[in-house]
């Protein structure tokens, strides 16, 4: 791998897009997040050109970009597309083939939630998503906030804060909200509410598909929320031959972090 080579990807995602620019030898050199708005080829650019300005590259520099994620057909500069369950897949066994094992990845996104299943070679060998419904989404934590009037980054240290965790039984995140604000009127206490929330968010993933071998988390909401990891393991029982759960580097940009691995293999298979 020659350090001048410059790789990069973009995942420009329902809510978010984000851009990672990588050295030759994988690492992170620049990053950007970006609202996706509704002109998604203008949020890719932005992104792209601000990750290589904190990366202190020219753009001629860059030798292959890989576009990832719900619009990643908006980014006419790439050099190809991969879906975001690949690079989701590719950033996360980046970090965990060390010893080789099975992944199980969980991505929770603005608009749905993934869980991607990899054996100890790093090959897809399952995958589930949810897409009936916003809840355990970040989009579903958004209108929670709004509906208590909180700013969303303020949601963790108050979950983290709470003595107990309350039950949040409703599943659709209208009827969440009702049952949130009747919570209130009853008297139970803001950071106990919350952080039932944040263990709902924990239950759907559950409810989506058994979790087994090495737990990898990505996405925004658990880069900022990271409750939400130790709230998923106590529901799976972390403890057990074989499990853990962590929260993988810089997880609201891995799936662009895996598009600029991929992008590295496209260029040098050339």
């Amino acid at each position: 791998m020659a350090d001048s080579e410059i790789f990069a990807g973009i995942d420009v995602g329902t809510t978010m897009t984000k851009a990672v620019v990588i050295g030759g030898d994988a690492m992170l050199l620049g990053r950007s997040v970006q609202r996706s708005g509704a002109d998604l080829a203008s949020a890719a650019t932005a992104a792209f050109e601000e990750a290589l300005t904190r990366a202190r590259v020219a753009r001629e520099s860059v030798q292959s970009i890989i576009a990832t994620g719900y619009g990643r057909k908006s980014v006419s500069f790439a050099h190809g597309t991969k879906t975001e369950i690949a690079c989701h897949g590719r950033g996360c066994y980046h970090y965990g083939c060390r010893l080789p094992e099975a992944i199980t990845v969980v991505d929770i996104g603005g608009q749905d939630s993934k869980i991607i299943k990899l054996d100890a070679q790093g090959r897809r060998i399952g995958f589930k998503m949810n897409r009936k419904c916003a809840a355990g989404t970040g989009a579903f934590l958004e209108e929670m906030a709004h509906k208590l009037d909180i700013p969303i980054g303020h949601l963790n240290d108050l979950a983290t804060a709470a003595d107990r965790t309350a039950e949040i039984g409703s599943y659709c995140t209208v009827f969440t909200a009702t049952e949130v604000l009747d919570r209130i009127r009853a008297g139970e206490r803001v950071d106990e509410i919350v952080r039932g929330l944040f263990d709902s968010v924990a239950k759907r993933i559950v409810e989506m598909d058994t979790l087994v071998g090495r737990v990898m988390m990505t996405g925004g909401v658990v880069a900022f929320n990271p409750i939400v990891a130790e709230l998923l393991s106590a529901r799976i029982g972390i403890g057990r031959a074989g499990g853990s759960v962590e929260i993988a580097p810089h997880a609201q940009e891995m799936g662009a972090f895996g598009a600029a691995l991929f992008a590295a293999e496209l260029f040098r298979n050339q």
